[in-house]
């Protein structure tokens, strides 16, 4: 028969292994986040390589060939910084950039407005995907 001391110490041992344990699910939604820095262009969108149309209104995004691949990341979020003013602004993957560097993206005339002029026509940017399932703000 086991003493009350060691009973207790038996039972405290098992509440902390529970509470210890990982709950279902949550190791596999932390995803480590890169930070890419490249040259930022804009150019005139339309039907991109994900399939879907869109209009230069739209926060789009085309990344290198090198990245977009079989297009796993199609409709996914970017966090987009402008590193020489600091302005930063989410846009969508639609499409892939086969002129763009490993790094580069080319973004739609609206998106790259909420960082920078037109008239410059190249930035140098910081970017990383968000999540899978971000949403917008």
């Amino acid at each position: 028969m086991m003493s009350p001391l060691t009973f207790f110490i038996f039972a405290l041992a098992l509440v902390c292994t529970a509470f210890a344990s990982p709950i279902n699910g949550t190791a596999a939604a932390l995803e480590k986040r890169v930070t890419h820095t490249g040259r930022g262009t804009w150019f005139n969108v339309g039907l991109g390589a994900c399939g879907k149309t869109n209009v230069d209104s739209d926060k789009i995004v085309a990344i290198s060939s090198s990245i977009y691949g079989n297009g796993g990341n199609c409709d996914q979020y970017m966090h987009i910084t402008n590193t020489a003013n600091g302005k930063s602004a989410w846009g969508k993957v639609r499409d892939s950039c086969p002129g763009c560097g490993p790094n580069d993206i080319d973004m739609s005339p609206s998106l790259f407005q909420e960082l920078g002029s037109l008239d410059t026509g190249v930035l140098k940017v910081s970017w990383h995907f968000e999540n899978k399932k971000f949403t917008l703000p």
